[in-house]
């Protein structure tokens, strides 16, 4: 793919690790009485979702986050048995995330988030050697919405450049984004090579409201720019190169959770393999696809762990 230099080596995902209990709801809540629904807990995290996507497209993938002490053997295991090579660190102090998650009977989504131990993510916690063998660091937008996490990425994304490693932002969250305001994250990503965004968060970011506008406006601060638009499709550029667009496939929502993360797993499979910028899109829009029509942010566990060289 042009703009971006070719990526062979192991992918490495930061960000959060939650566990996410999932409200399926027959309809909308009744104040001050009872509505049926289907609760389920799953294992969630933007992050650790996209590090399990790249893993069951059998990219070569690495997960540096943070959970509860108590947690953090259990979930090792669980992100070893899906071929993810677990850089997990343990807080003695804070628990891990949590996060609430109600859907409607379309399949849309709300968020009530309690990130517990990923607001103490720190580059102390990261392994020394952690450059050797990355081709590609993904960096999600949540560790950007705190100060310590923040400091800890923006630590990463300088330690990469000195290595000619790309980076990819998953801009996360339009509510954060809003919160923090779109021009200091667009100061704490500056030099980073890819940023991929939603419909929400592009406007956001670029006060444009047209899908071409807001591509036009992101390619202003990114050498290259993604807009995930759902059902619609996806929509990506390279500074000084046409736009490209790539169709969507229709299919019954069951849940949107992790179809974003799903998303960028298949664009970035596809980029590994050399395909082009609609190669790319075409692929993440099929994965995307696919994560909407099950329950929770994660595909299948189907692979065992293949990794060597790294410790937590």
């Amino acid at each position: 793919m042009s703009g971006l230099a070719t990526v062979t080596g192991r992918v490495l995902v930061t960000g959060d690790i939650m566990t996410d209990i999932v409200v399926r709801t027959e309809g909308p809540a009744v104040p001050g009485s009872d509505r049926r629904a289907l609760i389920s807990m799953v294992d969630g995290g933007s992050a650790a979702n996209q590090a399990a996507w790249l893993a069951a497209s059998g990219v070569p993938v690495a997960l540096f986050a943070r959970v509860g002490m108590a947690d953090r053997d259990g979930v090792a295991a669980r992100l070893a048995a899906d071929g993810i090579a677990p850089l997990v660190a343990g807080d003695a102090e804070h628990g891990s995330g949590r996060l609430v998650t109600l859907l409607d009977p379309g399949g849309e989504r709300s968020f009530f988030t309690d990130r517990g131990a990923n607001l103490a993510l720190s580059i102390n916690d990261l392994p020394d050697n952690w450059r050797d063998g990355t081709g590609l660091l993904v960096l999600s937008g949540y560790s950007f919405f705190v100060e310590g996490p923040r400091a800890c990425v923006m630590a990463m994304i300088a330690a990469a450049r000195e290595k000619s490693i790309p980076v990819v932002i998953d801009a996360a969250s339009v509510g954060f984004l809003a919160e923090c305001g779109a021009e200091a994250f667009l100061t704490w990503t500056a030099g980073t090579d890819l940023i991929v965004a939603n419909t929400d968060e592009a406007a956001l970011m670029t006060g444009k409201s047209g899908p071409a506008e807001q591509l036009a406006g992101l390619l202003d601060a990114y050498p290259m720019a993604v807009i995930k638009r759902g059902a619609e499709g996806s929509l990506g550029g390279i500074r000084g190169a046409e736009p490209v667009f790539a169709a969507g496939s229709a299919r019954d929502a069951i849940d949107t959770t992790g179809a974003g993360d799903a998303f960028l797993a298949g664009f970035i499979s596809a980029w590994r393999q050399g395909g082009d910028l609609g190669a790319c899109l075409d692929a993440g829009n099929r994965l995307g696809a696919e994560a909407v029509a099950r329950i929770g942010g994660r595909p299948q566990r189907t692979r065992e762990a293949s990794w060597s060289g790294l410790q937590p």
